[in-house]
């Protein structure tokens, strides 16, 4: 699958790294998903999904063991992989849904094309969405073009997410060759885990209250900011900037 992203200039060196989650701060594509899931669930299964556990941040392996338990199904070894296989091929088979039956949300695309003329910005998403689910969902509504996918975390990497968080900035660090730490590196969600995941993987947070969380769970969480949503554009980079941007102690 062709990846748009491309390098920048040698000149031209990443100093920081920005992460996204991608449902209900991209994206939502529930009604998808679920019906995805339910296909997966019979395929693996043999048996039509009742329940499906709520997502609430968590990744695709956490969801699959939950709702093979919820549906009671005692888990076995290949379980996982196969559920997961399943699954992707279940979404990619309704990927010509996700436009008539979802949405970007609100400045998305904005949000990503404003930040990606930072200067020494690399993007990517820390989700818990399994890779190939997460570049259709971005790629479905345009959202794919300055999204470096391959120093991304997801959701068939059995980690959780602030372990997660700090897998990608080790591949962004072997890509780029600049260590990537709680100075430089912003994650960007919608919900109160993924602000736990930032305090505890060592990053800085912006909490997006269009989804799970209202802004003052974000804030109590201990995001570093919080926007009401991403459709000021201009915000969202001044945010971004700001958190990231060296403070010279001397000045004063």
């Amino acid at each position: 699958m062709a990846v748009l992203w491309q390098d920048p200039p040698q000149e031209a060196a990443i100093n920081r790294l920005v992460l996204w989650n991608i449902d209900l701060t991209l994206v939502d594509v529930a009604i998808v998903t679920r019906d995805a899931y339910a296909e997966a669930f019979r395929v693996v299964t043999g048996r039509p999904l009742v329940k499906l556990a709520p997502a609430m941040g968590r990744p695709d392996s956490e969801i699959v063991f939950e709702t093979l338990a919820v549906n009671g199904i005692k888990a076995e070894d290949d379980h996982l992989p196969r559920f997961l296989s399943a699954l992707a091929v279940a979404f990619a088979d309704r990927r010509k849904r996700l436009t008539a039956e979802g949405r970007a949300m609100p400045g998305a695309k904005d949000a990503l094309k404003a930040v990606a003329k930072l200067d020494g910005v690399a993007q990517s998403v820390l989700t818990g969405t399994i890779k190939s689910n997460a570049v259709l969902k971005l790629k479905a509504f345009g959202l794919d073009k300055h999204v470096n996918f391959d120093i991304g975390g997801y959701g068939e990497e059995v980690y959780p997410k602030a372990t997660l968080l700090q897998v990608a900035q080790g591949r962004a660090k072997e890509r780029f060759g600049t260590p990537f730490t709680a100075a430089n590196t912003v994650l960007i969600g919608d919900s109160t885990r993924d602000v736990q995941a930032a305090r505890i993987g060592g990053a800085l947070m912006i909490g997006v209250a269009s989804g799970r969380s209202m802004m003052g769970e974000l804030r109590e969480a201990g995001a570093d900011l919080v926007l009401p949503d991403l459709s000021n554009a201009s915000e969202v980079v001044a945010a971004v900037a700001g958190l990231t941007t060296p403070v010279d102690r001397k000045a004063g």
